[in-house]
């Protein structure tokens, strides 16, 4: 009788095994979504507070741990700030930059990072000036491009960003959450990483008539180490919003890569360019307002916005938030 006992039992374990598997592996799966969900509501807030400022949150990661995921993503933003000049700022190596005014407007050109600015002065000339500095890339860096009047003629913006993430075990491997500039990126185990929430970046018409540009970027660092636990509290405090472009742009041009996976990088074009295909498949480019390639259809030269001749403003935020114990 005991030995039928035990049969019963083992074999009733051997069929349900594989359900609370399921089971264990889909409550895992639901608290990591929600812990993302929260850190991406608190660091929106946390975002937009004066710098010094912030919240406190406590987490429970037990089945999860949150790494730092450093200098994962890269945005380059360019425009020319007046309609009667066309200027290229060109990277020639990692202190040397070759700037050239289509109209010789261009008088100076000051360099900002956040160790400082670097300020040259030069001649008119149709010729590329070569302009050697000492700042670096490392994080972001601001390049505007001043007339005679010292009024901003053009300003030319590298941005890299880092963010967290999320990662839950799972009966077959580990299920992984990326949380990069307000998107998110996702994979499970054997299957390749797929952007599940895209960038913050909108595109829309004003009452003015005027076509709008809104880019809000998002970098979130992660300071020492968050551990696991029932009870975990973190600080989410601003390191201060910082605008980088606001108002007309002309001739504007921006590029984003993201360093994560070969695979994150292909999605971003691919959503930018949905609706530019569509209208090139069907042969109403003449008439489409929107996301359109800057050179070549794929995307790989970066992008610009199709305005049809209608004025774009320009408006691009960072926020900045840092977490720790």
């Amino acid at each position: 009788m005991l030995a039928m006992v035990v049969t019963i039992m083992g074999g009733v374990w051997i069929f349900l095994n594989p359900y609370i598997t399921d089971f264990e592996d889909n409550t895992n799966w639901n608290s990591a979504n929600g812990i993302a969900d929260r850190f991406e509501d608190r660091i929106d807030v946390a975002g937009s507070s004066p710098e010094g400022t912030g919240i406190r949150h406590t987490l429970a990661l037990q089945s999860t741990m949150i790494q730092p995921i450093s200098k994962v993503e890269t945005w380059t933003i360019a425009a020319d700030l007046t309609a009667h000049e066309r200027v290229t700022i060109r990277e020639i190596n990692g202190t040397t930059l070759g700037i050239q005014s289509m109209n010789e407007t261009a008088r100076s050109a000051t360099i900002e990072t956040k160790n400082g600015v670097e300020t040259f002065n030069f001649m008119s000339t149709f010729q590329e000036v070569i302009v050697t500095h000492n700042s670096s890339r490392e994080h972001w860096m601001s390049v505007t491009i001043f007339d005679a009047d010292n009024r901003p003629i053009h300003r030319s913006v590298s941005y890299i960003l880092s963010g967290i993430q999320i990662t839950t075990s799972l009966g077959q491997g580990e299920h992984q959450i990326a949380l990069m500039n307000d998107a998110r990126t996702e994979r499970f185990p054997d299957q390749p990483w797929k952007v599940s929430k895209f960038p913050n970046i909108e595109l829309d018409t004003l009452v003015s008539g005027d076509i709008r540009l809104s880019v809000v970027l998002n970098d979130v660092t992660i300071n020492g180490s968050l551990g696991t636990g029932n009870k975990i509290g973190m600080d989410m405090i601003s390191l201060g919003p910082m605008t980088l472009f606001t108002g007309p742009a002309y001739h504007m041009k921006f590029t984003v890569n993201n360093a994560l996976s070969d695979l994150i990088t292909p999605q971003y074009h691919d959503k930018l360019l949905d609706e530019y295909t569509l209208n090139r498949a069907s042969g109403t480019l003449d008439t489409f307002t929107g996301y359109a390639p800057y050179l070549r259809a794929s995307g790989a030269d970066g992008f610009t916005v199709e305005t049809q001749d209608v004025n774009l403003i320009l408006e691009v935020d960072v926020k900045r938030v840092e977490v720790s114990r």
